[in-house]
């Protein structure tokens, strides 16, 4: 079994939040919508604090930030791709595309990023840290959010 389908497996044993009466908001439409991203790849800009293991914590990233340093330290995770693409944990440059073609209303001027490597009942970014962002972004005129898990 290589390490793929190991922790595919190990994945599959581990419980799941349910939740009896989820809240649902019907987003602006897109061509109106403010998108900002969350991603679970643990960036943070040069000069910020890094995250440390187990960090429940979140960064914010200004939209005109690239230099950025990728804090996930997974060895199962190949990060090739994004030291030739951030856009491929951080889609900011194709949501700014969207946004001038007019596909998007807008980007939003800061995006969140957390660490992927979280307990396995992420108890603290689902009652805590994640509805502190989620706030946050709101203030920031967010309608709508792209999810990049790492």
């Amino acid at each position: 079994m290589n390490g793929d389908q190991m922790m595919r497996a190990h994945s599959a044993t581990l419980p799941a939040p349910q939740f009896d009466n989820p809240a649902w908001v019907t987003p602006a439409a897109l061509a109106d919508a403010r998108v900002a991203i969350v991603t679970s790849a643990a960036l943070y800009a040069v000069g910020d604090e890094a995250f440390t293991s187990g960090d429940t914590g979140y960064r914010f990233i200004d939209r005109d930030r690239r230099d950025l340093v990728l804090g996930h330290w997974s060895p199962n995770f190949d990060q090739m791709g994004v030291k030739m693409d951030l856009n491929v944990v951080y889609p900011i440059d194709r949501l700014e595309e969207l946004a001038g073609q007019g596909i998007i209303g807008s980007v939003a001027p800061r995006h969140v990023s957390f660490a992927g490597n979280q307990p396995d009942d992420v108890s603290t970014i689902r009652l805590d840290t994640g509805p502190s962002a989620a706030a946050r972004l709101r203030q920031d005129g967010v309608d709508v959010v792209i999810l990049t898990p790492v």
